[in-house]
């Protein structure tokens, strides 16, 4: 959600940053609501006043005798108390007009993102890792992945497309990969262990952006609850409606979950293999902290997901999205791109985003800094730490071996139970 005050103070500034995201100007629509709210809030303010003044007089013109002056203040004070209930249910609705306008535009990007429609003017930071030299043709995952257990068929015979039954060696390797990641990004990089629901409220998904623009995307229960995108939801507004001491920062919190998406923005990408499924599970990161701290805070998320490419000796490239492809909450993203030698190219395996107060406005999370009165919102950063899918594929095709079977990664082995290389069935 948007700081009606910086609009106030510069549309300009406000409308150009939009533009950068495709958006058409908006600031003129937003300070002429803006202009009519504060308006009738005057007037509301005014009005209470007035009867409060008015009440008070009333007693005093009774006490000098003054039957018609108080009978005269008498018929205003009941006049006010008729005009006020509609002008606070004005203000209410235009308060709450306000506010939609306010939170149904995108975060703001940051100055060193850089300018682009779409993922083709994304920008390379960096590159870890050699490729593998194969001395025979690597093939994609969806094609090793069968013989090993990875069971396209029986998963959508169960639950339709997009939708996975791992056996035996590969459930294993899933669940090791899982663990792997849990345990690296707690014990090595810092991070708490949360379990966190599953399901959410409509206002856990209002708070970190996924509603209302992106319902579609999203499993919705009869009861008016959600299953998560992500654990970004849950872990992040755990913090919401909250006031943080400033000691208390930064929360570094961590979760492994399934993950819920009906993909409804992604028709046609992906339908083969394993990348893009309904469910799927994810180590998640995320970090609340004090505003002039997030910027570090997100270098240092992002090399706690690269850490886990790194042990697992898988090449990756970094890249800084332009401002038309980041996601609708990130003022500043990072994306690792895994080497997938099946296919031939670099495919995402982590999204490491910066969200400034944008989050924490929505979710009204904030903190109190030392000796302050007052109090300012937290930044809300979050990222992969890794997609547990994606890193399979990943293994999968890095991996693997001219007789179609798979070595395991040395980082895997202690939580395989013994199994160094996955043989086909």
């Amino acid at each position: 959600m948007h700081d009606i005050r910086q609009i106030r103070d510069n549309p300009a500034a406000f409308d150009a940053a939009l533009a950068r995201r495709g958006v058409e100007p908006v600031s003129a629509a937003i300070l002429a609501l803006d202009t009519r709210r504060r308006a009738v809030a005057t007037q509301m303010q005014e009005a209470q006043s007035r009867r409060n003044d008015a009440s008070k007089a009333i007693g005093a013109a009774m006490g000098r005798g003054d039957k018609d002056e108080a009978e005269r203040l008498k018929a205003e004070v009941a006049a006010l108390k008729d005009t006020l209930p509609a002008l606070e249910a004005e203000d209410r609705e235009l308060l709450a007009q306000l506010n939609e306008e306010l939170a149904r535009h995108p975060n703001l990007p940051d100055a060193a993102v850089p300018d682009g429609e779409d993922e083709g003017a994304n920008v390379e930071v960096s590159r870890w890792g050699t490729p593998r030299t194969f001395d025979f043709t690597p093939q994609e995952h969806a094609d090793i992945g069968p013989t090993l257990g990875l069971d396209f068929e029986t998963g959508a015979k169960i639950s339709g497309a997009r939708f996975t039954f791992l056996r035996g060696q590969m459930a294993r390797l899933q669940r090791a990969l899982g663990q792997f990641m849990l345990d690296h990004q707690t014990n090595v990089n810092g991070h708490a262990e949360c379990a966190t629901p599953l399901l959410v409220k409509s206002e856990a998904l209002f708070g970190t952006g996924q509603l209302p623009k992106f319902a579609e995307d999203n499993f919705r229960t009869t009861d008016d609850r959600w299953l998560i995108p992500t654990a970004e939801v849950s872990l992040t507004n755990s913090v919401r409606e909250q006031i943080l001491a400033e000691a208390e920062l930064p929360l570094r919190m961590t979760a492994l979950t399934p993950c819920f998406r009906s993909e409804a923005g992604a028709a046609g990408k992906d339908t083969r293999g394993y990348i893009r499924q309904h469910q799927f599970e994810k180590v998640e990161l995320v970090t609340i902290c004090k505003p002039e701290d997030s910027e570090a805070e997100h270098e240092r998320m992002t090399a706690a997901a690269e850490s886990i490419l790194q042990a697992l000796d898988l090449p990756y490239r970094k890249m800084i999205l332009c401002a038309g492809d980041m996601g609708f909450t990130a003022r500043k993203t990072y994306d690792l791109e895994v080497w997938l030698p099946g296919q031939g190219a670099y495919r995402e395996i982590s999204s490491c985003s910066n969200c400034g107060d944008f989050q924490a406005r929505r979710m009204n999370a904030r903190y109190r800094p030392e000796g302050a009165k007052g109090t300012e919102f937290v930044h809300t950063l979050n990222g992969s730490g890794l997609a547990v899918g994606r890193t399979l594929v990943a293994v999968l095709e890095n991996y693997q071996n001219a007789d179609g079977s798979v070595s395991v990664p040395a980082a895997l082995r202690p939580y395989m139970g013994g199994i160094d290389t996955l043989v086909p069935l």
